[in-house]
């Protein structure tokens, strides 16, 4: 079984699982297969959105897809949910990526 198909089958297995989620993003990623990992970003932010490692990557991806509008927001959403976690680093890093739009 390919990585693909294995991370697939981990999310139909746990869907309310994040970690499993935002690997099969990542790899749609890694693939280029930019609209599909947005998807993919998009369910698990709106069933995790705490799951901080997920605003950075999405932002990334929705860049990579040439939307920077869409990133911008991602970025935006990402800095409040590092800000309730108390996650300094991944706030800076967000922070960081939201400026470099300007």
């Amino acid at each position: 079984m390919d990585r693909l198909a294995m991370l697939q089958q981990f999310v139909t297995q746990k869907p309310d699982d994040p970690f499993a989620r935002y690997g099969l993003a990542m790899e749609l990623k890694k693939r280029g297969l930019l609209a599909q990992a947005n998807a993919v970003f998009v369910e698990l932010m709106s069933r995790h959105p705490d799951y901080v490692p997920a605003y950075l990557m999405a932002g990334n991806t929705l860049l990579a897809d040439g939307d920077r509008d869409g990133a911008r927001d991602v970025f935006t959403r990402g800095v409040e949910a590092a800000n309730r976690a108390g996650d300094d680093h991944a706030l800076g890093e967000l922070e960081a990526a939201r400026a470099a739009l300007d």
